[in-house]
């Protein structure tokens, strides 16, 4: 996580880096498709080289191999150099998600790379690295009047630690939780603002714009970490993370 310079990140191109002969080991692909605000990125144990942003209405399935195109052409890096392929694997959008690491196993798989999964909502922690003591608390729009979120920390060195387990719960329960200062990202946080601002008020913080949404850089320099640990995923059994059951499994009541 040092040297992370995901605040400085923008939507779109945020940065690019031709001079591969620079670029430190390892190469991530990473793909964040949680949310409609999905985004690619390739980051090495150095910098973030170059993200693009999926942020359209259609789906993801429209942009993301091209967006994956994208990357290879601006920094000059082809397939043989990624070392793994890193996916947000949610809570979020149970389409989003389906598709996101569908294509990382076939990226992966193709490559000969790693599969790397990261938690969605650890993802949007992660962007408020070095945040002191303050609560962090992601939330992204379950539907059915719910939220997925959860409750985070930094340790010592910066990075938010999840402090319980993922929820998906009412809104207004998750206000009940909190006793402290706060800071709340995510489209959950947008959709139930309102609610948010009148139950926390005083208590509430919000975050820079630029990192209210979950990011692929982001995910990408968490894979990172999880590289160093040798924390891969077998592409054959990866599922992503729903927390709750899909409408399909409870009208067949799988």
């Amino acid at each position: 996580m040092k040297g992370m310079d995901i605040l400085s990140l923008k939507a779109g191109m945020a940065h690019t880096e031709k001079d591969i002969n620079k670029v430190h080991k390892p190469i991530v692909l990473a793909l964040e498709t949680a949310t409609m605000c999905g985004s690619v990125a390739l980051v090495a144990a150095n910098r973030c080289l170059a993200e693009f942003s999926l942020q359209t209405g259609e789906t993801h399935s429209r942009r993301l191999l091209a967006g994956v195109d994208w990357l290879l052409q601006e920094t000059g890096i082809d397939w043989p150099v990624i070392d793994a392929v890193a996916v947000s694997l949610g809570p979020g959008s149970f389409t989003g998600l389906r598709i996101a690491l569908a294509t990382a196993k076939g990226l992966a798989m193709a490559a000969g790379a790693e599969l790397i999964g990261v938690g969605t909502l650890d993802g949007l922690a992660a962007q408020l690295f070095a945040a002191g003591e303050i609560l962090i608390c992601p939330v992204l729009d379950a539907r059915k009047k719910e939220v997925y979120c959860g409750l985070y920390r930094c340790d010592n060195q910066g990075i938010p630690r999840l402090l319980e387990e993922y929820m998906v719960i009412a809104p207004e329960v998750l206000c009940a939780m909190i006793h402290e200062p706060v800071v709340l990202l995510g489209d959950g946080a947008a959709v139930y603002g309102d609610l948010f601002r009148e139950k926390l008020a005083d208590l509430l913080k919000r975050p820079p714009s630029s990192i209210f949404f979950p990011r692929a850089a982001t995910i990408g320099f968490l894979a990172l970490d999880k590289w160093k640990k040798n924390d891969f995923l077998e592409p054959a059994g990866a599922q992503p993370i729903y927390i709750r059951p899909s409408e399909a499994e409870l009208l067949f009541g799988k």
